[in-house]
C-alpha cells in the first residue's frame, strides 16, 4: 500500500517535494493546498493533482502525512492543527521561528502521539553518508575540529526571491542554511556548546542577518568554527569541513564530497552508495521498519542552537 501525502505550500521547496514523491513507487500525493490561488492552481494543473480549497478541506483527506512547507512563522500552528487530526506531519526547516513555538509542537505531536519528521536533505546524501562511514572507522584520525564556512554574494539567492526570506523575522541564512549543517554535526559528533558568536546586522531593522562568526565546542572536546557572510565579492560557497589527523574531509556546495591528505591536494571523491531517501524513511516509518528520520525533538535541539546565534 503507498503511503500518501497531503502538501500544505507549494513554493519552489515544496514543488521539490512534489517532484521527489511523484517519482517515488511507495508515495502519491492526495491533496495540496497553498494560500497563494494562483500558485496553487498553477502546481494542480502542472502536475494533475487534487487541490484544496481550504485546511480543512486537506486534512478531511486522512492522509499518512501532512508537510509543511510554509514560512517558520506559520508552523507551529499549523502542527497543533494537524496534531489535533492525528496525522503524522513533515516539517520544512527551520522547525519553527523560535524555540517557543518549537516546544509547542514537541508537545502537540507528543500529546497526539503521532509520527514527526523533518525535511533534512544532507541527511539522505551519498556524500554525507561516505563522511559518516569515514568519520565511524576512525580512518581521519584524530578529529582536532570541525569547521563550517558560508558565504553569498546574495541575500535572498536570485532563485529564492520571496516576501520572507530578506526579513529579520523570518528569514536570513542562520534560519535557511544554518540548520543543515548544525543538524549534521549533530548527527555526527552528538550535543555541543556555543561559546561565543557575533552576529551582524544591517542598519534597517527589517532586513535579516548580513554575517555571523561563532565559536563552539562538542562534549567531547571538539572545537567548531562557524563562519558565514552574504553581500561579498566572490561566488556562492559552502564548506563543511572536518579535520582529522590523517584527513580532512569536506562538504562544499551541498554534494560534493572532497579528501585530502598530508601534503598532498585535496581530491573529489565520487560516493557508490545510494542511501535511503527520505521518502523511503517516512513510508519505511509506518511499515515497522527501522528508518533514519529527524524528530521534532531533534529539530528542537537545532532551534536552540539557531536562537542563540541570532541573539
Amino acid at each position: 500500500m503507498k503511503t500518501t501525502f497531503a502538501l500544505i505550500g507549494t513554493g519552489i521547496v515544496g514543488e521539490r517535494i512534489i517532484n521527489q514523491i511523484l517519482a517515488h513507487p511507495n508515495c502519491e500525493i492526495i491533496s495540496i493546498f497553498d494560500e497563494n490561488k494562483l500558485r496553487l492552481k498553477e502546481i494542480s494543473t502542472k502536475y494533475q493533482l487534487p487541490m484544496a480549497e481550504s485546511l480543512n478541506e486537506l486534512l478531511q483527506t486522512k492522509p499518512n502525512w501532512v508537510y509543511i512547507g510554509t514560512p517558520p512563522v506559520s508552523h507551529a500552528p499549523l502542527a497543533e492543527l494537524i496534531a489535533e487530526h492525528g496525522l503524522n506531519i513533515l516539517s520544512e526547516k527551520p522547525l519553527a521561528h523560535d524555540t517557543d513555538d518549537g516546544c509547542r509542537m514537541v508537545k502537540a505531536s507528543e500529546e497526539a502521539n503521532i509520527k514527526t519528521a523533518m525535511h533534512f536533505p544532507l541527511m539522505y546524501s551519498p556524500a554525507i553518508q561516505s563522511l559518516k562511514k569515514e568519520i565511524t572507522s576512525a580512518s581521519l584520525g584524530d578529529i582536532v575540529k570541525i569547521e563550517l564556512h558560508t558565504y553569498f554574494p546574495h541575500w535572498p539567492r536570485k532563485w529564492q526571491q520571496n516576501p520572507w526570506i530578506a526579513s529579520r523575522e523570518q528569514g536570513g541564512f542562520i534560519r535557511e542554511i544554518f540548520p543543515h549543517y548544525l543538524q549534521l554535526m549533530y548527527h555526527l559528533f552528538g550535543n555541543f556548546t556555543i561559546s561565543s558568536h557575533y552576529t551582524t546586522y544591517p542598519e534597517n531593522e527589517d532586513l535579516c542577518e548580513t554575517g555571523v562568526s561563532a565559536i563552539a565546542k562538542t562534549e567531547s572536546g571538539i572545537p567548531i568554527v562557524l563562519n558565514s557572510l552574504s553581500g561579498i565579492g566572490q561566488e556562492e560557497l559552502l564548506e563543511f569541513k572536518v579535520m582529522g589527523t590523517k584527513k580532512v574531509m569536506t562538504i562544499r556546495n551541498w554534494s560534493e564530497l572532497w579528501v585530502s591528505e598530508k601534503d598532498q591536494e585535496a581530491v573529489q571523491v565520487v560516493p557508490d552508495n545510494q542511501p535511503q531517501s527520505l521518502l523511503d524513511a517516512c513510508h519505511g516509518l509506518l511499515n515497522g521498519r527501522e528508518s533514519l528520520v529527524v524528530s521534532f525533538e531533534e529539530g528542537l535541539k537545532v532551534q536552540r542552537w539557531i536562537d542563540e546565534l541570532l541573539t
